[in-house]
């Protein structure tokens, strides 16, 4: 594997883990929160101010599944072998852009470049998979020309 592609796989770790531990510290301030809840004269709002906890907490815990599961789909990427064909853990190069096809990360800087990790449910990864270098392809009503595949 390149240099480039283990820096874009190293942000991308980097990137869950944060989201992880961010939201891990969320709901252990919740459950502080949720003990320090004590019973007031006005019951309902205790119930209220419980249930406005338990609320938050079940987000949160949704928000935690999908981050282990984007963990995944970076295993599973970084698992695959390198193809010419564009697939999960490619690194394309366009005359546009630049696209890692892994986890929604967002815009990344390596080598002084510009990457966009894109998952590959994403449109404009629908569009690269299964191509290859030298293929075209419309986004936008732009007609790109892909360059390389790694």
């Amino acid at each position: 594997m390149n240099k480039i592609k283990q820096k874009l796989y190293s942000s991308c770790e980097q990137y869950v883990e944060q989201r992880i531990e961010r939201i891990k510290a969320a709901m252990n301030d919740l459950e502080e929160d949720l003990e320090n809840e004590t019973k007031s004269s006005a019951g309902d709002k205790y119930e209220t101010g419980r249930e406005m906890i338990n609320l938050e907490w079940n987000k949160l815990s949704s928000q935690l599944q999908q981050f282990k599961m984007l963990n995944e789909t970076l295993k599973n990427a970084k698992s695959r072998n390198a193809s010419s064909e564009i697939q999960l853990g490619s690194l394309v190069k366009t005359n546009m852009a630049n696209y890692f096809i892994a986890i929604p990360a967002g815009q990344l800087q390596v080598a002084g470049e510009t990457y966009f990790s894109i998952g590959a449910g994403s449109p404009i990864a629908q569009l690269l998979l299964k191509k290859k270098a030298g293929e075209n392809f419309s986004f936008n009503g732009k007609t790109n020309q892909i360059i390389s595949v790694e």
